[in-house]
């Protein structure tokens, strides 16, 4: 989905489950990606919390694409 967006950024799968990611690139497709994360997600995933912190606002970004790490 970020790509579809033009987002940019990372995410990994915790040690305790959960997943944690960073996301960058326009405001409105960030908001739109942080919808889609907290009420579909990837297919397979089963959402029981979405969370969302640290926003701030950036002037350029600091990743150039987005990738899964493990």
């Amino acid at each position: 989905m970020c790509d579809k967006l033009s987002l940019s950024g990372w995410v990994k799968n915790s040690r305790t489950g959960s997943i944690v990611g960073k996301i960058q690139g326009e405001r409105d497709k960030v908001n739109e990606m942080t919808m889609w994360l907290s009420k579909q997600g990837s297919p397979g995933c089963r959402i029981e919390r979405c969370e969302f912190r640290n926003w701030e606002l950036i002037v350029r970004p600091d990743f150039r694409n987005f990738s899964i790490r493990f």
